[in-house]
């Protein structure tokens, strides 16, 4: 019964890709040149955003999978730590947690920002967060601009 289940998942994974690559090849494309984001990654996103046509920066898009940071206060008897939001899509949310684990060790932009974090004292989870968000904004950005990911790309800073 189990090899049974996985040859339908299978199945139905390259049937996804199948759909995408004819829906929106270009994206597709895009967005998997994002090194840590994978096949299942880049569906989800294109998926789940249908195509980045409602989404006009990288803070919505942030937003969207639940990882903005949000604060925990009401007046100013009852402080909290600031959490992230988790009002987004949990599947979208949980696979770029384990995309941003894979991104530490490929995408040199991302293992620099967990190691500086670490480094301040954050957590580990704080330091995966931040990596799920750099993650959404180099997406956004090659979407954007509709181009391949490039690892040495360098903002002219005014």
């Amino acid at each position: 019964m189990k090899a049974v289940l996985q040859k339908e998942v299978k199945n139905l994974e390259a049937k996804l890709q199948e759909l995408l690559q004819q829906w929106q090849p270009e994206q597709l494309k895009n967005t998997s040149s994002v090194k840590g984001i994978g096949k299942r990654a880049a569906a989800m996103l294109i998926v789940f955003t249908q195509g980045f046509k409602n989404t006009a920066s990288h803070r919505q898009l942030i937003s969207f999978a639940g990882l903005s940071p949000t604060e925990n206060s009401s007046g100013t008897s009852i402080q909290g730590k600031s959490k992230i939001c988790k009002r987004g899509g949990k599947p979208l949310r949980d696979v770029l947690y384990m995309c941003a684990m894979n991104a530490m060790k490929t995408n040199p932009a991302c293992k620099a920002l967990y190691e500086r974090l670490r480094a301040k004292g954050k957590t580990g989870k704080q330091g995966l967060i931040a990596v799920c968000n750099k993650l959404l904004k180099q997406v956004f950005a090659v979407m954007k601009n509709n181009a391949l990911y490039q690892p040495n790309y360098q903002s002219a800073k005014p």
